[in-house]
């Protein structure tokens, strides 16, 4: 059973999924049954349902899963609880994770990323600042937990180098992000794909900031690059 874990707590939790579903929805950040979303709650986690419609999210079905994984309420967790878990096992601050297929992001990793260990350069002073370094992770089909391993050892790894991620991009599948609340994990997302957005809509012609500006990033604001 899961330990510190209230009522109010899942209620919250549940109440804020639904909110951020409906959100990425209404602004085209989602579409059909694609993408899903979870919450750090206590020692468990809620989490949308498999093919579940972010849009549509009604708050008895959200899966509420213990600190082993087991489901203790609503349907069928989504087929990337692996993945959703691990980061929240790796990143001890991260307490809230989205997936989605955003146009902008899919589309880059079909017309070409920037590198495998940043999928975007570091065009604008906000995505140093706000997104940081987003790796590529290669294709794997949805829900396969190898995908949990090459996500955590990213996370490993950055971490080890003081440079830590806040997202991923799956390969053809879209971006995973996470933060210590939901408004930081929004955020993440919004900066990454508006930025693939100007990547793409300028033909990725754009020269990166230059080593000079992004010091005075880290300087002026802790920019982690």
């Amino acid at each position: 059973m899961m330990t510190e874990l209230c009522d109010t707590a899942v209620n919250e939790a549940r109440e804020e999924i639904v909110r951020v579903g409906t959100s990425l929805f209404n602004r085209g950040y989602v579409h059909a049954s694609a993408g899903n979303i979870s919450a750090r709650v206590g020692d468990g986690h809620l989490i949308t349902p498999t093919d579940a419609a972010l849009g549509f999210l009604e708050r008895h079905r959200l899966a509420l899963v213990d600190a082993r994984g087991e489901q203790l309420a609503g349907d069928r967790a989504s087929k990337t609880l692996t993945l959703h878990r691990r980061i929240y096992a790796a990143d001890p601050t991260a307490r809230f994770v989205i997936h989605t297929h955003s146009t902008h992001l899919v589309a880059l990793t079909l017309a070409g990323v920037w590198s495998q260990d940043d999928v975007l350069p570091p065009l604008t002073p906000y995505f140093v600042m706000k997104v940081g370094h987003v790796p590529l992770i290669p294709y794997h089909r949805p829900g396969d937990p190898r995908v949990a391993d090459l996500v955590t050892a990213r996370i490993n790894d950055h971490s080890a180098s003081r440079t830590p991620i806040r997202s991923v991009l799956l390969d053809r599948l879209g971006p995973v992000v996470w933060g210590p609340d939901a408004a930081a994990a929004l955020a993440v997302l919004e900066e990454l794909e508006e930025t693939a957005r100007l990547w793409l809509l300028t033909g990725r012609r754009p020269s990166p900031l230059t080593a000079d500006a992004i010091e005075e990033l880290r300087s002026a604001f802790g920019a982690a690059w």
